[in-house]
């Protein structure tokens, strides 16, 4: 049995500022780095090992896998461009209080974010399904038994979830919150409203 084990990054400077990342490339803040080390502790603490390790070929996500590699050892972390997160298209770099007054109607609004759907340039939510498709049979073409963990992004790791336990995308956004550095488990034998391992303090504004 493969079991998947699925971090977000630690809070990136874009994230502290209140800006829509997507693809740009920012490091992580010193919060970020905390918030890797805590969770590498509490990966450490649960005697977890990982037999691979793979990441978003995104700076704040390499930084994140880097930091909990060498806290708890294992493998060295593997890019994986699939990993990367949504295109945010004409949203990339803008601040995240406008999205309900640019996007509107397309959004779907949570308790902590409000997600667009279509701007113009961004990936879909379907889109990230069928990403995530090609993503999890290439995982698991690869590696059919043992724990391998995948260093992410928030919109594109709710999706690996989504498609992993063929769930309605629309429901996956506004059942729970997947914060930084935060870590889900994706297993047969885990279902989906236990996939949540460990929760991480958050401090985005």
């Amino acid at each position: 049995m493969l079991k998947i084990y699925l971090a977000r990054h630690g809070q990136d400077q874009d994230n502290a500022a209140g800006i829509l990342n997507g693809h740009r490339n920012m490091p992580l803040t010193e919060i970020g780095f905390e918030q890797a080390r805590t969770v590498a502790t509490k990966i450490k603490d649960a005697n977890l090992h990982f037999d691979a390790v793979y990441t978003s070929p995104l700076l704040r996500a390499k930084q994140t896998a880097n930091t909990i590699v060498q806290s708890i050892g294992g493998p060295t972390p593997i890019p994986l461009e699939n990993l990367i997160e949504r295109n945010f298209g004409c949203m990339s770099g803008k601040p995240q209080n406008i999205i309900t007054e640019v996007c509107s109607p397309d959004i779907i609004t949570t308790n902590t974010i409000v997600y667009f759907l279509n701007p113009e340039g961004a990936e879909t939510f379907p889109d990230l399904l069928a990403r995530a498709e090609k993503l999890l049979l290439r995982i698991t073409s690869q590696h059919t038994e043992g724990s391998i963990l995948l260093v992410t992004h928030g919109d594109f790791g709710k999706m690996i979830y989504a498609q992993y336990y063929n769930l309605p995308w629309q429901d996956i956004l506004t059942q729970f919150h997947f914060g930084n550095s935060e870590l889900l488990l994706l297993s047969p034998d885990s279902p989906a409203n236990q996939a949540h391992v460990f929760e991480i303090e958050q401090h985005n504004t």
